[in-house]
């Protein structure tokens, strides 16, 4: 039976392209919602979701940040997709035909100084794909689109101009979210990721106390989120991804420093880096 990786949006959209280069022999799924893309794969429905998390220009996805400590699956991967936005338009169109143009707000914002070029009217549609797709029921040549070169081939649509994007290396990170815990085995001379959820006991100084047992380990933080956890206002939940994989011997050091401050603890995932991260950081 072939594998499915489910994704939120409609096919060719940047997720759907995601999954496109990451998994080409895997059946993509479009789902309305990220709840029901997740909901596919913990009822074993799909095999991997695929997630935007954040991206350069635009930052962090905010719903997805909400969902995470609800989730039941577990991180497997990353993945960086580089975000080429295209100006579609039907068959036969020229650019100077053109009076309007449609697109998810996000991509109008990333395109503002090409639509002012052409002096073009942006539409603010709910996705990129979505307004492709749009464009082959109202046959209006003198509309356009912003959206990617999968959306341009699904949608039958022309490609007027390819990176159409103001700032260039724009790049969505996505994660890659499995219903089995699969850590890779650990290899020296390999960098890993891993990335932990874990609650505060209520005592003094207890995240200062947490963080301080992976400095003094050794253990780099990459980044780290809070939530309102417990359905309080007084604990809170935190999201960090660190340098390293847990069968590394300054990493279990931290670790048990972080059971002994937290009320509770899970591992989201450990996984080898992405090989964008390194140059998008740099």
């Amino acid at each position: 039976m072939k594998k499915r990786v489910a994704y939120q949006g409609v096919r060719g959209a940047y997720s759907h392209l995601a999954c496109y280069n990451k998994y080409p022999k895997y059946e993509a799924i479009a789902c309305k919602s990220f709840d029901e893309t997740m909901l596919l794969v913990e009822n074993t429905k799909a095999d991997v979701a695929m997630i935007p998390m954040e991206n350069s220009t635009a930052g962090r996805v905010e719903e997805i940040y909400r969902l995470i400590p609800k989730m039941k699956l577990y991180i497997i991967d990353e993945y960086y997709q580089p975000v080429n936005h295209c100006l579609l338009a039907l068959p036969g169109t020229k650019i100077e035909d053109l009076k309007s143009v449609s697109s998810h707000p996000q991509a109008l914002a990333q395109c503002k100084t090409h639509i002012e070029k052409y002096d073009l009217e942006a539409r603010a549609k709910f996705d990129t794909a979505g307004s492709a797709e749009e464009l082959i029921e109202m046959q209006d040549k003198t509309h356009s689109a912003i959206a990617s070169s999968l959306a341009a081939e699904i949608y039958d649509l022309e490609i007027l101009e390819e990176g159409f994007q103001d700032i260039k290396n724009n790049t969505t990170r996505f994660l890659v979210l499995s219903k089995e815990y699969i850590v890779p085995r650990f290899e020296e001379h390999q960098n890993y990721i891993t990335s932990i959820l874990f609650e505060v006991r209520n005592i003094p100084a207890a995240l200062y106390k947490v963080l301080g047992g992976f400095a003094t380990n050794g253990v780099n933080i990459i980044k780290i989120e809070s939530y309102s956890g417990s359905g309080t206002l007084t604990l809170s939940q935190f999201h960090i991804d660190i340098d390293g994989h847990p069968d590394e011997a300054n990493v279990k050091l931290a670790l048990e420093e972080l059971a002994y401050f937290a009320n509770s603890v899970k591992m989201l995932g450990t996984y080898i880096p992405h090989y964008l991260r390194k140059t998008l950081q740099a």
